[in-house]
């Protein structure tokens, strides 16, 4: 009998270990953020709404969503549903506090998943803030993903060969320590070519 416990007593502890390795695993990101996390400036959110036209019958994703900021003003400031994609398991965690912390969750979904996998069909607007050679990664997707008429806004990164319908400038480009969110981009997704 105390042979029979002792096991018992080592399996369970076994159990609890595997259990709790299998939880901290799973709050680490699938793979390495492609970019650091640096937050949209609250000027350059409500300029990139404006500059989208979002109102409440859109559905905005943001790609690499960070602290959700984004989706949760495209909520809060437009009625907009919105959903946060960001592959890093702490920012989808701050997002959705933020969302309730806000009052949107009803309107707000943020996902952990790869913004390269994510399933980003239903968007009427995409919000990016990833570097140039993400943007260029993720255009053909874009287009392919999204409807004729989708509209993505970036900020401070173009797409390259791809001439961005207007660009605005938020702020002082030249402001010392904040290089960024001064210089945002919108493109409406065209038409499949005909061939």
């Amino acid at each position: 009998m105390p042979v029979r416990k002792s096991i018992l007593r080592v399996c369970i502890i076994l159990a609890t270990v595997f259990a709790s390795v299998a939880a901290a695993q799973n709050t680490r990101a699938a793979r390495k953020p492609d970019v650091a996390y640096v937050p949209t400036t609250n000027a350059a959110v409500e300029a990139m709404l404006r500059l989208a036209d979002v109102t409440s019958s859109d559905t905005v994703y943001d790609l690499g969503c960070g602290d959700g900021r984004i989706v949760i003003a495209a909520a809060k400031l437009r009625g907009a549903r919105g959903v946060g994609i960001d592959i890093n398991p702490v920012r989808i965690s701050e997002s959705r506090a933020n969302a309730k912390k806000a009052g949107v969750g009803k309107r707000v979904r943020f996902e952990e998943n790869d913004v390269f996998e994510a399933d980003i069909h239903e968007a009427t607007v995409v919000t990016l803030f990833l570097l140039p050679e993400l943007n260029l990664k993720l255009l053909p997707k874009l287009l392919q993903d999204l409807k004729p008429g989708t509209r993505i806004v970036s900020n401070t990164f173009d797409m390259g060969d791809w001439q961005a319908a207007k660009e605005v400038t938020v702020g002082d480009p030249d402001e010392k320590g904040h290089p960024f969110s001064h210089r945002l981009y919108l493109w409406i997704v065209p038409p499949p070519k005909v061939n």
